[in-house]
This record gives structure tokens, C-alpha cells and sequence, in this order.
């Protein structure tokens, strides 16, 4: 796991790397150039300092999914991906036109900028919805200009793609975004309603048009909330020049229900561009935020935000379970982990839909602050993550059917069991320690995630595998757990 220092006159795989042009809190940007194509190219890189948040690796391996699978003008054509067994790295190409950032400086825009730019966001949207990608971070930084006008969009690591496994979604429980432009579903930990682009539209248009983020810049949760709650000042109330149809459209994008927004982008981009069919109610007159007692009312009395009901258990789609198997990759467990594989394997040919989810826990200290890389400078998160994929290789399941997650814990049996009730997981399969029955049973991770599970739970130790290794027991709630 060598890999060449990122800088200026390195050649990756026959990229040579110019300048950097950017570094971020999760990846840095580099100018580069390759004999087989004639113009400018972008590497990106994900930052792997010590102290680096493990988001920042998963958002990555999000994006190395997700690019190569997007066309079209409204996204950067990919090229090229370095793997994290050897130098992690995206190439595409690099966008001529400028991000919608420096726009910030001479805010507030233009009524009618704002409403074309708006109309320009919503196509590119549109686009991106089509081919089954939510983008979950749409601000102006992540908003570029081709020479032709179109817009693009860029940096897809908190992305959810329909048909992928969702990393940031399944290993995080704090919801990832940008706080003023997060829609509430969002907040909530709702990660596949492409109209939360809308909101964060909206959001951008507001902002854009009076100077004032609608709801801030808050940096705790409770302050995230509360935009399910309280509704923002109306765009009038500060922009007297704002004509109410352009109102309408902004305030409905940044309705909290994501079914009283526009049924899609498209649909909000003809609205822009034909504000006379904009149908207007009581949103275009507003002046002032609601009262204060509606407000309270709201907050106290009204129903939960509703969200898609969520797969459980009971209810798998058809034969596409979800099945995750706790790997153990340390050399002294090498036996038991050849032995989940095979076992795994075996409940693959029965199960030719199921999805595979490779779990692996890097153990944390309760009090002291743990070092991120190893002795010999290795990234510690990295390193199980190319572990994990090299045990799972020789199962050869395709992209989309197997994800591999690090999870940072004090408690590896904690850890396992928050995934699985998070991500509705209808198997579990991990190891125990060799020995006899008691001590698989009594063991610190096996036992606590076989009696809590609300799962089928297989627990296997390294031996030969025989039918009559295993029995299952039925839990209260249905699930049960298999004992090698």
C-alpha cells in the first residue's frame, strides 16, 4: 500500500499532475494532463491526513460509484478512477466556466437573474434526477457554467444513487450536507427524495435574491430542526422588487413537506421560465413569518414530518434481502474468516438477490484520542477498507449488490447492531471465537448481537462446515440466530 506523495510532476497511471487547485475538509482538486486527451483534466483526491473524518473516505467511494455512471452536459465526463488498493483518485474532466461561488460577493442578485439562474439549477437537476441520483449538496460551490451556459454539477460524495448501495446513509447516523441548504426530510435522515434538491434550490434562489440565507447557518442539529418548524421571512418582506410569482416559486421549494413542492425539477424550471402560468395563493401575498402561537402550535401539535415507509425485516424485497457479514480481519482470525466466506457463498446461491453488506470494526478508545494511521503512515480506516474488499474479492458479486463499511466504535457488538437496525438488515452473519459451545456464545461481540438482533443471526466458528453444525432458534419477535 506505497502510493507516490500527490504534487506537481508525479505521474499517476499517465496523468501528470500540475498545480493543485483546491483543498477541501474531504478531498483536494489538481489540474492534470494525459497524452490521450486534449483538454484540461481534474484529479480529486480524498484527504487522508491524520485526523481525517472517516466521512470522508466513504463519501468518496460514493463518488467513484456514482460519476462513471453519469452523461450528459450537466455533469463532468469522467475518465479515469484509481482504486483504494493503490493511490485513491478520480480523473474528469475540468469545467471551463467558473463555480457560482464568487456570486456570493455581489449579492443580492437581479430579480430576474435569480429567477433564470434558477431555471438553468432545475434543468441540470432534472437531468440528474433521470438518471436515478438524488445530489444532497446542492450549493453554489458545487454549481459550475459550461461556455454553452449550461449548468454542472459537481462532487457527488453525499449523493444516494437508486440502484447503489448508500454508504453515507447506511454508516452515519448524523445527517451530512450543508447546513443552510439541508432540507428537512434531509435533517431527518431521508436521503432519497429528489425534491430535497428543490429545497436546496430554493434556498440558493432566496439567498441569491435578498442576501439572507432563510435559515441561517446553524451548527447543531437542534438548529438543523428547526427549519421543520418555523418558516422563513417572506423574500417581499426584503426584497419589495421581488414580483409575487417569483415568491410563490421560491416559497413552495422551501415548503417543509417534500409533497407540497413541485412534483420535479422540470416542473419548477418551467415555472421560472413562464411566470405567467405560475398558479399564485396565499404564499405569493405573504409579508411577514407566521405568528408566533402558529409557530408553536406547529412545533407541539402538528404530525411528524412523513417519510416513505422504510423496508423492515418482515418485509425484504422478494429474494433481495439485505445480508451483512461481520468480518474479523485480524491474522489470528484468518480461519474464521475464510469460514464466513464460504458460508456466505453458500447462502448467495439460494439468495441470487440479496445484497451483501461487509462490516468490519475499528475498535475505539473509550478515553484517549486514537491515532488515525499506523506506524508506516497508513491510514488506518483506508487500510480495513482495502482489507475488507480483498476478502470479499473472491465472491465476485458486482457493484450494486456488495458495500463494505469501516465502523469507528469503543463497542464492536454496539456498533453492528446500530447498523443492522438502522439499514433493516434481514441476516447477520459474523464469527466466534474457537472453543467450546459456551465460550461461542459468551463471546464479547457473537452473544450480545445474536440475543438483540432483530434478525436471523448466524454465528459460525472455524471448522469444517456440516449440516449438522448449526441449529436455529426463534427470538420473541420473530428473528432467530443460527449456532455453530
Amino acid at each position: 500500500m506505497n502510493r507516490p506523495r500527490i504534487e506537481p510532476g508525479v505521474t499517476l497511471e499517465g496523468f501528470l499532475i500540475a498545480e493543485r487547485i483546491h483543498r477541501g475538509g474531504m478531498a483536494s482538486l489538481w489540474a492534470a494532463s494525459h497524452p490521450d486527451f486534449d483538454f484540461p483534466l481534474l484529479l480529486k483526491a480524498p484527504v487522508l491526513a491524520e485526523g481525517t473524518d472517516p466521512a470522508a473516505i466513504v463519501s468518496f467511494e460514493m463518488e467513484q460509484m456514482i460519476l462513471p455512471r453519469l452523461s450528459g452536459p450537466h455533469v463532468p465526463r469522467f475518465l479515469a478512477q484509481g482504486e483504494f488498493e493503490g493511490h485513491p483518485y478520480l480523473v474528469m474532466e475540468r469545467i471551463p466556466g467558473p463555480s457560482l461561488l464568487p456570486t456570493l460577493e455581489r449579492l443580492p442578485l437581479p430579480w430576474a437573474e435569480v429567477a433564470k439562474l434558477g431555471s438553468r439549477i432545475a434543468l441540470a437537476l432534472e437531468d440528474l434526477h433521470r438518471q436515478h441520483v438524488v445530489h444532497l449538496d446542492v450549493k453554489p460551490s458545487n454549481l459550475l457554467t459550461r461556455p454553452t451556459g449550461a449548468m454542472v454539477l459537481i462532487d457527488f460524495g453525499l449523493s444516494h444513487h437508486d440502484e447503489l448501495p448508500d454508504l453515507m446513509g447506511e454508516e452515519f447516523r448524523l445527517p451530512y450536507g450543508t447546513a443552510p441548504y439541508m432540507a428537512p426530510e434531509q435533517v431527518l435522515g431521508h436521503r432519497r427524495d429528489p425534491r430535497s434538491d428543490q429545497f436546496a434550490l430554493g434556498v440558493l434562489m432566496y439567498f441569491f435574491l435578498t442576501g439572507v440565507r432563510p435559515f441561517g447557518n446553524p451548527q447543531r442539529l437542534s438548529g438543523l430542526k428547526r427549519r421543520i418548524w418555523r418558516d422563513p421571512v417572506p423574500p417581499r418582506q426584503l426584497r419589495p422588487d421581488c414580483p409575487p410569482w417569483l415568491q410563490e416559486v421560491i416559497l413552495r421549494c422551501l415548503e417543509v413537506h417534500p409533497a407540497w413542492r413541485f412534483p420535479t425539477a422540470a416542473h419548477l424550471s418551467l415555472a421560472l421560465q413562464h411566470p405567467d402560468q405560475v398558479k399564485l395563493t396565499a404564499r405569493a401575498e405573504k409579508l411577514a413569518q407566521d405568528a408566533f402561537t402558529t409557530v408553536l402550535r406547529r412545533r407541539f401539535t402538528a404530525p411528524p414530518l412523513p417519510l416513505p415507509e422504510a423496508k423492515t425485516p418482515a418485509r425484504h424485497d422478494g429474494d433481495a434481502p439485505i445480508l451483512a457479514v461481520a468480518v474479523d480481519l485480524s491474522p489470528e482470525a484468518a480461519p474464521i474468516a475464510e469460514t464466513l466466506r464460504t458460508m456466505v457463498a453458500r447462502m448467495l446461491t439460494t439468495l441470487p438477490g440479496a445484497r451483501v453488506a461487509c462490516l468490519n470494526v475499528l475498535k475505539q478508545s473509550l478515553i484517549t484520542l486514537d491515532a488515525t494511521h499506523d506506524t508506516e503512515g497508513r491510514n488506518l480506516h483506508l487500510r480495513r477498507l482495502v482489507e475488507l474488499k480483498s476478502w470479499a474479492k473472491p465472491l465476485e458479486l458486482e457493484e450494486g449488490r456488495i458495500s463494505y463499511h469501516v465502523l469507528e466504535s469503543p463497542d464492536p457488538a454496539s456498533a453492528i447492531l446500530q447498523y443492522v437496525n438502522a439499514n433493516h438488515v434481514d441476516h447477520v452473519v459474523l464469527g466466534a471465537r474457537a472453543g467450546s459451545l459456551r465460550r461461542s456464545l459468551l463471546g464479547s461481540v457473537s452473544s450480545p448481537v445474536a440475543a438483540q438482533a432483530p434478525c436471523t443471526v448466524t454465528v459460525a466458528r472455524s471448522r469444517r462446515l456440516r449440516k449438522a453444525d448449526f441449529t436455529t432458534m426463534e427470538d420473541e419477535s420473530g428473528g432467530g440466530w443460527t449456532v455453530g
